[in-house]
């Protein structure tokens, strides 16, 4: 179980089974899409959509799905009207949840995700009950064989980047998340690749797992979110446990 740690999320996407595969190409679909139409459809001009695809490039996803998701956005080729909708809800042992949904039908939506928490001993929760637990800021995370700390902090005060922690596994790089976008950018023009980029929710608040029944539901809680192919994200606050 990933929990809040950052890297072991990271890790958990990159083991992608065939079974997942179609799954993460939808929700990159969706996430383009989307930037598409709010930004424009053209990488360039774009720094959310140019980092989409080079997500989508990092997943294999091949590039007429990439192309497709893009025109569909700017309306070039017709496609369902998606509407990003955000979730706050308590799992198992009172664990903090935020999940980031697309979807073209909000009340199927709404209902699979409250049905998800319920089956698994948890509930949603109103709007801003859930989110005081959480930093929503831009989230790098970068090996260390990327860059160095020197490197990266001359990076970041020059786009104006919040904070750089570094740890064993690589260095976490938050900004605010309006200057998400040129973050992305000023990392891309030194070179620098980071192994996860997104806007995150990222846990101040942290729920240590009770016993092995709550480890299990949580996980059993992650895998039916993971299934739902609406779901984009999804944050939560449990400590860590493999």
């Amino acid at each position: 179980m990933a929990g809040h740690n950052k890297w072991s999320k990271v890790k958990r996407l990159k083991a992608v089974t065939d079974a997942r595969r179609g799954r993460i190409f939808s929700r990159l679909a969706r996430e383009i899409t989307l930037a598409a139409k709010n930004g424009g459809g053209i990488p360039g001009a774009n720094a959310r959509l140019r980092t989409l695809v080079l997500k989508a490039r990092e997943a294999n996803m091949p590039a007429d799905n990439v192309d497709r998701a893009i025109k569909k956005g700017t309306g070039e080729l017709p496609g369902v009207a998606y509407e990003e909708i955000t979730y706050e809800a308590y799992g198992p042992g009172g664990v903090a949840f935020v999940v980031k949904v697309a979807t073209d039908n909000k009340q199927r939506a709404a209902q699979e995700v409250r049905s998800l928490f319920t089956r698994w001993g948890g509930h949603l929760a109103i709007s801003g009950a859930v989110a005081f637990q959480f930093l929503h800021a831009g989230q790098f995370l970068i090996a260390r064989e990327q860059t160095t700390e020197e490197a990266l902090m001359e990076v970041a005060l020059e786009a104006g980047a919040d904070d750089v922690i570094a740890s064993e596994q690589g260095f976490e790089l938050r900004c605010d998340l309006h200057i998400f976008d040129k973050v992305a950018h000023a990392l891309e023009e030194k070179g620098i690749k980071p192994a996860s980029g997104e806007i995150a929710y990222i846990p101040t608040i942290i729920v240590p797992v009770k016993d092995a029944a709550h480890a299990q539901a949580l996980e059993k809680l992650h895998d039916a979110l993971d299934e739902f192919e609406d779901v984009q994200q999804v944050f939560s606050n449990e400590e860590a446990a493999e």
